[in-house]
């Protein structure tokens, strides 16, 4: 099995990134998708949250209301490290359930936004940063997600450096292309990582840019 660390900034095209790695044959295990599944209604993690902030955190159909957390939380990094403490080990409980349960070949590919601000890389046999420029992931913010320049330009300042991320690359995916150089790219890296998978697990390979 291989481990991968799939990381990079928001607007950068990560989950075009994963999506076509799972087309390939990869083990998607996605971070995000995990923290919202452990805190779903009727969960032990949903229970201990409520019981640590209190009922206003819940909607009126019982589920988390995240834009009423998220207000006390992130303006509190006390609070913020409670939230953690809570959610970031049932998120890896699961994580290591979804992996072990994997092909002993398989390779897997953890999808992590913040792989780069928690320091997770030596996590991962191989860590992938997806990579765009200012500008383009700006466009993309604004232009597909409809955020206002000003809330996308503050979610990007918000994360890990351009410069931080590639630094603790291994392979770097270049996405200022269209959707068909993309596919290429993402293609040329799957190759190489079933050859690491198959012949180079466990130990950190050479940066092998894709631009």
């Amino acid at each position: 099995m291989l481990k991968v660390g799939l990381t990079g900034g928001i607007g950068a095209g990560k989950s075009e990134v994963s999506r076509l790695l799972v087309e390939h044959g990869a083990v998607l295990i996605d971070a995000d998708r995990i923290a919202r599944e452990v805190v779903a209604p009727g969960t032990p993690g949903l229970a201990a949250v409520v019981e640590a902030f209190g009922e206003d955190v819940l909607a009126e159909d019982g589920s988390l209301d995240r834009p009423k957390l998220g207000s006390i939380v992130f303006a509190d990094p006390d609070r913020l490290a409670v939230l953690n403490s809570i959610v970031h080990p049932l998120v890896g409980a699961r994580s290591r359930e979804l992996e072990e349960a994997a092909a002993e070949d398989a390779v897997v590919v953890h999808d992590v936004p913040l792989l780069t601000e928690n320091g997770l890389a030596p996590l991962y046999d191989v860590v992938v940063v997806v990579d765009a420029g200012p500008e383009t992931q700006l466009d993309r913010l604004v232009r597909l997600r409809g955020m206002t320049e000003e809330d996308a330009r503050a979610r990007m300042a918000a994360q890990a450096t351009r410069d931080k991320r590639r630094e603790i690359a291994d392979i770097v995916i270049d996405n200022d292309v269209p959707r068909e150089e993309l596919q290429r790219r993402v293609k040329d890296v799957w190759d190489e990582l079933v050859r690491r998978a198959h012949g180079a697990q466990g130990s950190r390979q050479p940066q092998v840019p894709q631009e």
